[in-house]
């Protein structure tokens, strides 16, 4: 008989792709989640940032206490960052995040509905070479911005996103900053962080998988939940997710899909099938 996992607030994780089973030997991804809500719970902030190294939380951030925080294992590694000045960085960055947010609600003249925007952005390295990077928006569950870095150009993946296009591209600077810090900065600053980490994330053994936990067509909002479980790889498939939701008629219950398993360079915004 299959596990299940209860999970009580359902989250369409499209910014949240599952981990994969296994991390490749001297691959090693550094990515922030983002996520701003305009009517948070009482008990939710309205904005949050989780940065991960690979699968592992090693950073969380929101906007209730406004300090950034090692998490995990790196609480035991003061000198591997600043963290004041890691907070002050995350400050400015709340304040972009939910302008834009209240600049896509005033685009669809509604300033007092409940609506999301997350982000999810990141870089790559692979044998201490830059090898990927991302960084991708979506606004109530839909694909809403990507930075194309080739080109380079803010892309709009929603009407109201041409807005915020032009806001950002305005100042020619925001774009190659853009560039330079997915291309440069990211891959700098994740190989800093592997001095003081390589060990963590190398460990073998146990494998840990974010399972996400999807509701199916329908809903006015999207909500963010994972749960880290350590699971042998031979027994996953014993595994499912067990949604209860108001919004739902009835409890889902999601069964662990190979399909789900995703890299750091996924697309953000597959929606199920």
């Amino acid at each position: 008989m299959a596990t299940t996992v209860p999970v009580l607030l359902l989250l369409l994780l499209l910014l949240c792709p599952a981990v994969p089973e296994k991390t490749q030997p001297c691959n090693y991804t550094l990515t922030y989640l983002y996520i701003g809500q305009s009517m948070p719970s009482e008990d939710s902030p309205r904005f949050q940032a989780t940065g991960f190294l690979n699968d592992k939380e090693f950073l969380n951030y929101n906007s209730k206490d406004r300090k950034a925080k090692p998490q995990g294992p790196w609480k035991d590694i003061e000198e591997m960052e600043n963290w004041e000045e890691e907070s002050q960085l995350q400050r400015a960055r709340e304040a972009i995040f939910m302008d834009t947010l209240e600049d896509i609600m005033a685009f669809y003249n509604d300033s007092n509905g409940s609506h999301i925007l997350q982000e999810r952005l990141g870089c790559e390295v692979h044998n201490n070479i830059s090898s990927g990077a991302f960084w991708k928006s979506a606004y109530d569950g839909k694909d809403f911005i990507e930075f194309n870095r080739e080109i380079p150009t803010w892309v709009p993946l929603d009407p109201a996103a041409w807005n915020t296009k032009k806001k950002w591209e305005a100042e020619e600077v925001y774009v190659h900053r853009a560039k330079a810090y997915l291309e440069q900065e990211c891959p700098d600053l994740l190989r800093g962080y592997l001095n003081y980490s390589r060990h963590i994330l190398d460990q073998q053994g146990t494998h840990y998988f974010l399972i996400p936990c999807q509701p199916g067509p329908g809903g006015e909002g999207t909500y963010l939940s994972t749960m880290e479980l350590s699971v042998l790889p031979q027994d996953r498939d014993a595994y499912s997710c067990l949604v209860e939701h108001s919004a739902l008629a009835q409890p889902l219950s999601v069964a662990w899909d190979g399909r789900q398993e995703a890299g750091a360079g996924s697309t953000v915004g597959t929606h199920p099938q």
